[in-house]
């Protein structure tokens, strides 16, 4: 599949690793990497994907190598394996819910999407200072980092980041995804709190001197 994919995106080219695919469990949802050790190009997926088409499938190991060998291109796999991610969320289960992001989700949907967003599966994660929250479009799962719990206005801030993602999805563009067009950057500035990035950078530190001192 690998070598299916490669010549794919470059005909007139030959392979010239090894190549192996593994699927593992320590991926959560539709994810993978890829990576070259020695002659070796190994690529990881996850376990779900055993069950995905072929052709789907390709459309992911093109976009990982155009990544490893900073290329770009497109292919009808990589439309398929787009279309594929963006209409996960539609067919997750909803089951995960903590009630203090539940109730910042009802306010950020009822302020600024009129209500009409259905709800994803909502979850704290750990007290991550560099991710501070994600949106997973296969699992249709916000994750929020914990140092947000004790500020609802920030808390705030981050949910909605994460739902316009939900929302807009991405736009693809030469085997590349982008997450943060002008559409969305114009619609995050419409959060209340023009300063909420700011007062964001400043909690971080704020949380790291507190970290720092508790070890000293």
């Amino acid at each position: 599949m690998i070598q299916r994919a490669y010549q794919g995106l470059f005909p007139l080219k030959r392979l010239e690793y090894q190549p192996q695919l593994k699927y593992s469990h320590a991926f959560k949802g539709y994810n993978g990497n890829i990576r070259v050790r020695g002659n070796l190009l190994e690529v990881r997926m996850g376990h779900d994907w055993k069950d995905v088409s072929e052709e789907i499938q390709i459309g992911l190991i093109q976009v990982l190598l155009l990544k490893l060998f900073r290329k770009k291109a497109t292919t009808n796999n990589i439309d398929m394996y787009n279309s594929f991610i963006k209409n996960m969320s539609k067919f997750a289960q909803v089951h995960k819910s903590d009630p203090d992001l539940e109730e910042s989700f009802v306010r950020i949907n009822d302020e600024y999407f009129n209500g009409l967003m259905d709800r994803p599966n909502l979850v704290w994660g750990g007290s991550s200072f560099f991710k501070l929250g994600s949106y997973d479009y296969s699992t249709n799962t916000i994750t929020i980092s914990r140092i947000l719990a004790d500020d609802q206005n920030l808390l705030d801030y981050v949910v909605y980041h994460e739902l316009l993602h939900k929302k807009l999805k991405f736009h693809s563009k030469n085997g590349r995804s982008y997450h943060h067009t002008k559409e969305f950057k114009d619609l995050e500035k419409k959060y209340k709190d023009p300063d909420a990035e700011e007062k964001l950078q400043k909690l971080i530190v704020k949380k790291k001197v507190k970290k720092m001192l508790k070890f000293w």
